[in-house]
């Protein structure tokens, strides 16, 4: 009988800490969604007590998502757990997540604390955190750097005290599989009370090490790994979820162990997360890459329209990768590409939202000869994750070439106001957003532009992602389109829009302040 390993997905915390990965509400909610829908075993939803948008995201999705056990961020202290536990406390499964450093630089220079008060600390806080919920689990910050007997000692307390679940975290990406493996076994072999909790891990990848570190600690007694999807998070990031994933369910019955994650939501969950966060996945990243099931080599091309497992060892429709194109063209009607929304995973959409889609769809479908669900997921990622827009494309003209200035030629609704004006540029999209720019009347600034073919041919929409910075705030735009100059300018104006978003709910969050 194999063994079960809990996934803990932290995108929406530490995945989050990544430059500019920032969420808003909606985003944050939508993600949430779609990882219940993955199902995974603990979503955790944020910091409640860092800021108070990060306390409504977590209640939002508390309150609002069920089937997986949402986790909620607090350090070892009476207001931290309190803030948590008013986040988490109408959730169907609430667990509170509080941390704590072990290792002798952190308490020496950060907490400025001894062994006696970091051990106190822990167990007088798993204690107020046990009041609350019996579902509690203790971090012991930049563990694998600590002494392991004390990291046991603290263990041995807070289990104790009442945690269910104890985290020993890489913080810094140190560890190497061997040795990281072998800290496992010791805390199994050496923790009394071992069999009233179970061991996670939480792995950074700083030496790119993070999957390869987390199953040396599922092989020796580890049974969570907190991970998130693409790998992302704080420096080079963490255990990418995908990938340890589909090494279980590729490799799993070597060892006897299994996910319940359900892998067909794989690729769809990557490519929210993409979206969401301007974060493009690398074409030859494991799993979701671009590349990650293509052939160019003739010999494998050959050997695997013979036998897909001559190149293959896993089949890209597991991990939710469509290998043909769906039938529906500028002909299909509302009927039709509804089913093949759900289809693909998405039977949550609203009316509203589906005829945004199918008005995207049909004004696609005009232009290419063939739909991919590449191109659909592209479009239902743009009108998905849609804030209120102030700012509106009406009409977008541009002209470039070797001996022309680039000239672009925009009308816009800027709330609610019709608006128009050209602009010259070094090339169309620069001359393009100096344009929506003098219309929006924003000096932000652009830090980060990136241009990918969502399919193959010379028809295929265009997927543009920007990042932009005003005033502190950065946030990400996205946008696709046949036409790379519209992508460009949608992209443009969704990160407008977010920003225009943020302002507008820190002037409410003022008011009710």
């Amino acid at each position: 009988m194999s063994d079960k390993i809990f996934i803990f997905d932290t995108t929406l915390r530490d995945g989050e800490q990544s430059p500019g990965a920032s969420m808003n509400i909606h985003e944050k909610f939508r993600l949430a969604q779609q990882l219940s829908k993955l199902n995974v075993d603990v979503i955790e939803a944020g910091f409640p007590a860092a800021s108070l948008g990060d306390f409504e995201c977590v209640k939002n999705i508390a309150d609002n998502v069920r089937g997986s056990q949402i986790a909620a961020l607090a350090r070892c202290n009476v207001k931290d757990i309190d803030t948590a536990w008013e986040a988490l406390k109408r959730g169907e499964h609430p667990r509170i997540h509080t941390f704590l450093a072990t290792s002798e630089i952190h308490m020496q220079h950060k907490l400025r604390m001894s062994r006696e008060q970091v051990l106190e600390l822990a167990v007088a806080s798993v204690k107020h955190a046990a009041r609350y919920t019996g579902n509690v689990e203790f971090s012991a910050e930049d563990a694998s750097r600590s002494d392991l007997d004390f990291v046991c000692r603290v263990f041995e307390a807070v289990i104790e005290a009442g945690a269910t679940t104890l985290n020993f975290p890489d913080t810094t990406g140190y560890a190497l599989p061997g040795e990281y493996g072998a800290q496992i076994r010791y805390l199994m072999e050496n923790i009394k009370n071992i069999d009233k909790a179970i061991i996670s891990v939480h792995c950074h990848n700083d030496l790119g090490l993070a999957v390869a570190n987390s199953l040396a600690a599922i092989n020796n007694g580890a049974r969570q790994v907190e991970c998130t999807i693409n790998g992302l998070g704080e420096r080079a990031g963490n255990t990418a979820m995908e990938e340890l994933v589909m090494i279980l369910r590729t490799r799993g019955e070597t060892a006897g162990l299994h996910t319940d994650i359900t892998t067909e939501h794989i690729f769809p969950t990557s490519r929210l997360v993409s979206t969401i966060t301007g974060m493009p996945v690398q074409p030859n990243k494991a799993i979701v890459g671009a590349n990650a099931f293509l052939h160019e080599s003739g010999i494998h091309q050959d050997g695997v329209l013979k036998e897909r497992s001559t190149y293959e060892i896993m089949n890209p429709k597991d991990v939710g990768i469509s290998t043909s194109n769906i039938i529906l063209g500028k002909h299909s009607g509302r009927h039709a590409l509804r089913d093949k929304i759900r289809e693909m995973g998405y039977a949550d959409l609203g009316e509203e939202e589906i005829n945004r889609v199918f008005e995207r769809f049909k004004a696609v479908a005009d232009l290419k000869k063939e739909m991919f669900e590449e191109d659909l997921e592209a479009i239902i990622m743009d009108e998905v994750l849609r804030v209120p827009e102030a700012f509106q494309l009406l009409h977008l003209g541009a002209m470039s070439g070797s001996r022309s200035l680039p000239t672009a030629a925009v009308k816009m609704l800027v709330h609610g106001e019709e608006k128009e004006t050209a602009s010259l540029g070094v090339g169309p999209i620069d001359a393009a957003f100096r344009a929506i720019a003098e219309l929006a009347g924003t000096d932000s600034k652009l830090l980060y532009f990136s241009v990918s073919s969502i399919t193959g041919g010379t028809d295929a929409q265009g997927e543009v992602m920007v990042r932009i910075e005003d005033h502190g705030k950065v946030v990400v735009g996205q946008g696709a389109d046949p036409d790379i100059i519209t992508a460009a300018a949608k992209a443009y104006l969704t990160g407008l829009n977010r920003l225009e978003y943020l302002k507008q709910e820190n002037k409410r969050r003022e008011q009710k302040q």
